[in-house]
């Protein structure tokens, strides 16, 4: 085992609080590699050999690398950057009794409550500012400016057991009313857009637009008997997002077009212009094709021609609870990558290409574990089928076993992130 992998992923995931940080920090990871970065808004001067990658809203991103010679088809392999949390409301400063400065906030996608209590937060995102360079013209174009206080900032105080005896007893929480983060006392009114401001190096007035989030502050761990387990804040998706990074760049690519997609809003459904249902992939796909002079039928053939791993992690066998999962198929920690099945096609994985996962893994040298819902219990969906919607091509539904999922601190196997980053080379080879 590379023991340099699981430090890597710890770094990844400190750089990552929100989507926005996420894409940025394999931007970089991509301009260091040789990577040229378009913008939508251009005219592209596409080559054959050249790599190349594209954001849309600061949170989705697509890299791609063209082989030297006329391709037979396409290699995808996509994630998603988003996870669950709380979005910070317009004008969120709240008193309560004249002591406390409280922050209004709306849950962001479907996560465990609980988990949220007693722990160190804090906020991070983007602010919108007017572009210096505009001159004040209508038409004056926006910057978008990273924040992260970096720092504990807030935190969620449970209720004492004396005040609430049945708080074990299946206590169903209220998100308007016990999930809201206390900021300070009365002397931090008026002031959480000034730390805002100064953490974006902006002041407060040129701020016209945010989109911020709670995160939880917890440090990610390596622990366990032999340290077989890291826990860390956003596993989902972060894990795989990270492992097809690392495959998509170590991987020859020398007959297919080879993209690294990683989408914002799958915890929300998807159907945002960055996400999955939106035309970011089949954009970027049919810009590709028209600059390197290749016709609809080419275009056509070559979708024919390819195959998507869809990454986003899996439920593992809980310990505590092993009647949850299905009988037959009980994917562990560090046993390997999960293929996940679902007759209704809440995933895309089929006879093909599950076949097609297999033999590249085989080839890799990498096992393989397998998931599907009891038949009792309802699953959650991902971003495969929702994505086949706009771009239709044979596609697998993968994911790494965790704990936890959609808690705020995750866990996962020491092992399996380097199983995906080997399939992940194998794929794109």
């Amino acid at each position: 085992m590379n023991h340099r992998i699981p430090e890597e992923l710890i770094e990844f995931i400190k750089e990552s609080p929100t989507a926005f940080h996420a894409v940025s920090a394999m931007a970089a990871r991509l301009t260091e590699s040789g990577f040229i970065r378009l913008e939508e808004g251009m005219h592209w001067n596409l080559k054959q050999g050249g790599s190349y990658y594209v954001t849309r809203n600061d949170s989705s991103l697509i890299a791609f690398t063209i082989p030297e010679h006329p391709f037979l088809g396409m290699r995808i392999m996509a994630s998603h950057s988003d996870s669950p949390s709380f979005k910070i409301k317009e004008n969120p400063e709240m008193e309560s009794e004249g002591h406390y400065i409280r922050l209004n906030v709306e849950r962001y996608g479907g996560m465990l409550f609980a988990p949220w209590f007693d722990r160190p937060l804090s906020v991070a995102g983007r602010v919108i500012v007017k572009d210096p360079s505009s001159d004040g013209k209508p038409s004056a174009c926006f910057l978008s400016k990273p924040v992260n206080i970096d720092r504990d900032l807030l935190m969620i105080p449970n209720l004492a057991i004396h005040m609430d005896r049945d708080a074990n007893n299946g206590h169903k929480y209220n998100a308007q009313k016990e999930m809201l983060p206390l900021y300070g006392d009365l002397t931090a009114k008026n002031t959480f857009f000034q730390t805002i401001a100064e953490a974006a190096n902006v002041t407060e007035d040129e701020i016209l637009g945010h989109d911020l989030f709670l995160y939880n502050r917890q440090e990610p761990c390596i622990w366990g008997a032999s340290g077989e387990f890291l826990s860390a804040p956003r596993l989902d998706d972060l894990q795989c997002a990270f492992a097809s990074l690392k495959g998509f760049l170590s991987g020859a690519k020398e007959d297919y077009l080879a993209l690294h997609c990683v989408f914002d809003n799958e915890e929300v459904g998807s159907g945002t212009k960055q996400g999955a249902a939106s035309t970011f992939l089949k954009d970027t796909l049919t810009r590709i094709h028209r600059n390197l002079g290749y016709n609809e039928e080419d275009y056509l053939v070559h979708l024919a021609n390819s195959l998507m791993i869809s990454a986003d992690n899996a439920h593992a066998v809980h310990p505590n609870y092993t009647e949850k999962a299905d009988p037959t198929n009980r994917p562990y920690l560090n046993e390997g990558i999960v293929i996940k099945y679902n007759a209704n096609q809440k995933y895309c994985t089929d006879a093909v290409s599950a076949a097609m996962f297999k033999d590249i893994c085989h080839t890799a040298g990498v096992p393989v574990q397998t998931f599907t819902n009891r038949s009792d219990m309802a699953g959650g969906s991902t971003l495969g089928n929702i994505s086949n919607t706009q771009v239709a091509l044979n596609t697998v539904d993968i994911g790494l076993p965790q704990f936890a999922m959609h808690s705020p601190y995750e866990t996962a196997g020491i092992k399996d992130t380097e199983y995906l980053i080997r399939a992940a080379t194998e794929f794109f080879a």
